[in-house]
């Protein structure tokens, strides 16, 4: 699944906001290119909050498990949660360079972040869906803190 097939898939989303950070973008440098997904109706980024998906396009300090810096090489990650963590990647032994396979983000598996590099067809419905899930929750919690209307 490419990259820009994953930004279509949840900029169709309600609210969704995608951002690829850029010189303009207010994101530092090190992440210009890089893609995050939040729900912000308004479509501004919204204050405190982190994104509930990534599309990571390089290696990080401490964070080259994936081997991004290879052409051709992107990773998502979704906050998915603890329980669909373990469900798609049980034991938590999956390669973390290996391509169209689930395994916990290498920094944050234990918060409940799930990736996969390079999704194809054995983790691409399955990846959307957890966008799709992640992006509702965030969507929910929004507006349960607005309170009624």
């Amino acid at each position: 699944m490419s990259i820009e097939h994953i930004l279509a898939a949840v900029r169709r989303l309600d609210g969704a906001l995608v951002v690829v950070a850029g010189p303009d973008s207010g994101f530092p440098p090190l992440a210009h290119g890089d893609a995050f997904f939040f729900h912000a109706p308004d479509g501004h980024v919204p204050a405190r909050t982190q994104p509930y998906g990534t599309v990571i396009t390089k290696d990080y300090p401490g964070d080259t498990s994936s081997r991004l810096d290879a052409p051709g090489r992107h990773r998502v990650n979704v906050h998915a949660g603890r329980l669909a963590t373990r469900r798609h990647a049980p034991g938590g032994t999956a390669d973390p360079a290996a391509t169209d396979v689930f395994f916990p983000h290498p920094l944050y598996g234990a918060r409940g972040w799930l990736s996969v590099v390079n999704p194809g067809p054995r983790t691409t419905d399955t990846l959307l869906g957890l966008l799709r899930t992640a992006h509702e929750a965030v969507r929910a919690r929004h507006e349960r803190r607005a309170g009624p209307r």
